[in-house]
């Protein structure tokens, strides 16, 4: 991939970012900035402060209809992009460098982890990040500690069981549950 496209870009596409990549001093100050305004988002008492202050973390403005309830974790924010009355539990951990996108109405319970990282699995090369965007689509609910690993859509609708661990697309309109998940129904 050419290391002269900007990083945040190139992280949005996906793929490999190799630990010497002349742009990552540049990612690392987004994280630090992340972790310099996270507790200050933690510490508010209310939705409206908790949303303000989220706005910021993440780079444009929270639609009001949306609710966030603090501790809320994430190494990066700028990533994150969210629909409208979407619903965010206690507890919950997002890192974003690879894109989480919420569609509206998404229901999220509390301790539940988005994880659009990973690493490859040669010794070697395990420093390298290896980046995969999150989608969750429209009306889609994840339940209390569920896992979405990198590169995973959750379709329209769909349901993620409590405690599931997905590592594929979930389908529109199905209920998925179990380590890894797996289809355990259909909803009309």
């Amino acid at each position: 991939m050419n290391q002269d496209k900007d990083i945040f870009a190139r992280m949005l596409a996906g793929g490999i970012i190799q630990p010497d990549d002349p742009q990552l001093p540049v990612m690392w100050e987004a994280v630090a900035r992340a972790i310099r305004l996270s507790p200050a988002l933690n510490a508010f008492t209310s939705i409206d402060e908790s949303r303000t202050r989220l706005g910021e973390l993440i780079g444009c403005e929270v639609d009001p209809s949306t609710v966030l309830f603090v501790p809320f974790f994430t190494n990066f924010g700028r990533h994150i992009y969210l629909g409208k009355n979407v619903f965010i539990n206690h507890a919950c951990s997002f890192l974003d460098l690879g894109g989480i996108t919420i569609e509206d109405n998404v229901q999220i319970g509390p301790k539940v982890n988005l994880i659009t990282e990973n690493h490859p699995l040669e010794p070697s090369a395990r420093k390298a990040l290896h980046l995969s965007a999150i989608v969750v689509r429209r009306n889609a609910w994840v339940g209390a500690a569920a896992t979405i690993l990198p590169g995973v859509t959750v379709g329209e609708n769909a349901v993620v069981a409590a405690g599931a661990v997905v590592n594929k697309d979930v389908p529109a309109n199905t209920v998925v549950g179990g380590i890894p998940a797996r289809i355990l129904k259909t909803i009309a």
